[in-house]
């Protein structure tokens, strides 16, 4: 067992250049054990030599019923303005704030699992009076208590325990910012002072938290049965991406992270699942902006005999009724704008505005190849950058004419084929072959991308020869050809509508949040010096 000491180091000496970096972090892991002092919090003599000590959190018989701070909260209704029980309760949280009445009494705000909670604490209440100084003199802002006492209302009806009983758990050893932390570097290295001190953070978990849970409960009910699917794998595929390359030394070959679980999910239709879901993190070895973050979440689902129709009204009712269910109404606001999820949803059709706006006479965009592509961007100067592949010009077309466009909640369908190498292809008039496939856009931004799935094999083996092509030429996210996901395709995929929604955009849109690190619990962040060990 490591024996309790006593340690002192004056703050101004943990301030000096001498003790930054390893050796100051080596002397605190020599002089701080079991038993650790907050000298670095006070410049009180007397407290900063004190010894505090790590209890385990064992309640006794005496300390009464264990509450939360929704039991206190609920039950606000039992009394009368200065009434109390006489039932013997024990809160636990965290000190948010301090303030002394007077030398016996004492206010404490502290934050139980969210919920804030008032403690008072009064000397003539305490079962030993000399306690009384003792412990309430040592309690600050951040520190974690045992509460005990009863519970009641002061005699301005707010309803708060009553303590005849303090126990130090766990001391905060540094000062907690009173005005928050607003320096958004300091904030995603340090999320857990984010979430100490910034109400909004958790906020926007919990109600991430309740989007995760509408869609598996939608799905659930439609009779889809959620899987999981391999991170690791020997090439990724399943979308247009770079993905993470590691090595598995006990098989002494080279992995990669998943950059999309459909080839997966897709393979488990064949084998008569036919109705499958995932919600998972995908990893894609790309830039960080606003709507990008290298590790995300997606949900995915894969319907036997469904096809657009049935995707689009699905999609229809999934956001309308979540938006609903999250913001209390089906209309929100994002950027000062009022945005509508009222069924049905706006559509465009991607060829046809495309030929409209481009001017186009007798031709269409859907049978142009990469040099009448990048002919047609430099008439309308529009700047693409290589390489010059059919899906980025086409892509950057889209992103630059149609996609401002689509503020209110817009469905994208009929995209030229070469956008979509996994989907299947139908006649579209006089203008050529399209992709069986739409986009759901909200704000300007992908929420959901869905498509009927190719299920032919030799056509899939000509996709992905048209994916080498492109790699040769410079692309480096067209993926790399599955030959095993065409053998399974072989044994019959049924006709099958797949969907996909970005889970970090949804949150985005329905909590306000401009940046996408604000709807992930530990997003990603460049490695600090000072971290560095």
């Amino acid at each position: 067992m490591a024996t309790v000491q006593k340690c002192f180091i004056p703050p101004r000496l943990i301030q000096t250049q001498f003790l930054q970096g390893k050796l100051f972090r080596t002397i605190l892991r020599r002089s701080f054990s079991v038993s650790q002092t907050k000298a670095v919090k006070s410049h009180d003599p007397a407290l900063a030599s004190r010894t505090i000590n790590y209890p385990r959190w064992t309640p006794l018989p005496s300390h009464g019923r264990y509450i939360s701070g929704k039991d206190i909260k609920s039950s606000e209704y039992l009394f009368k303005d200065g009434e109390k029980a006489n039932e013997v309760v024990t809160l636990t949280g965290r000190i948010l704030s301090k303030r002394e009445s007077s030398a016996k009494l004492i206010f404490y705000d502290i934050v139980h699992n969210g919920d804030p909670v008032q403690v008072v604490a009064s000397r003539n209440r305490f079962h030993r009076s000399e306690h009384f100084v003792e412990i309430n003199r040592g309690a600050s802002r951040g520190d974690i208590f045992a509460f005990t006492g009863v519970l009641g209302k002061t005699n301005h009806g707010q309803v708060s325990v009553f303590a005849s009983e303090l126990e130090l758990l766990t001391p905060c050893l540094h000062d907690l910012p009173k005005t928050g932390v607003k320096d958004p570097e300091k904030r995603f290295r340090q999320r857990y002072l984010d979430m100490l001190v910034n109400p909004e953070p958790l906020t926007i978990l919990r109600t991430r938290s309740k989007i995760v849970r509408f869609i598996r409960q939608f799905l659930d009910e439609r009779d889809f049965l959620e899987v999981e699917t391999p991170v690791l794998a020997s090439k990724a595929g399943g979308a247009s991406a770079r993905p993470f390359v590691t090595r598995a030394n006990a098989l002494d070959m080279s992995m990669q992270l998943r950059i999309a679980p459909e080839l997966y999910l897709k393979q488990l239709v064949i084998g008569g699942i036919e109705r499958v879901y995932e919600i998972g993190k995908q990893f894609r070895n790309e830039g960080i902006d606003a709507d990008h973050n290298p590790e995300f979440t997606t949900c995915e689902f894969y319907q036997a005999y469904g096809n657009l129709d049935s995707l689009m009204a699905d999609t229809e009712t999934m956001l309308s009724e979540m938006v609903q269910y999250i913001n209390g109404s089906k209309v929100i606001t994002k950027n000062g704008q009022h945005l509508h999820f009222d069924r049905p949803f706006a559509k465009i059709n991607v060829v046809d505005y495309l030929d409209t706006k481009l001017e186009l006479v007798g031709k269409s965009i859907a049978k142009m190849d990469a040099t009448e592509l990048r002919d047609l961007c430099q008439q309308h100067n529009i700047p693409v950058q290589a390489p010059f592949t059919e899906s980025r010009i086409l892509d950057k077309l889209i992103s630059h004419i149609i996609e401002p466009e689509c503020i209110q909640p817009t469905f994208l369908y009929n995209h030229p084929l070469a956008l979509s190498p996994l989907a299947k292809d139908m006649t579209y008039g006089t203008k050529g072959r399209v992709a069986a496939r739409f986009e759901l856009f909200v704000a300007k931004k992908e929420i959901v991308n869905a498509y009927e799935e190719l299920n032919d094999p030799k056509e899939q083996r000509l996709r992905f020869e048209q994916q080498v092509k492109d790699r040769q030429l410079g692309d480096i996210e067209a993926p790399i050809p599955d030959v095993a996901f065409c053998e399974a395709l072989e044994y019959g995929l049924p006709p099958t509508a797949g969907w996909g929604m970005g889970v970090d955009r949804v949150v985005q849109l329905l909590t306000g949040a401009h940046h996408i690190r604000e709807v992930i619990a530990f997003p990603v962040v460049r490695s600090s010096p000072s971290h560095e060990t």
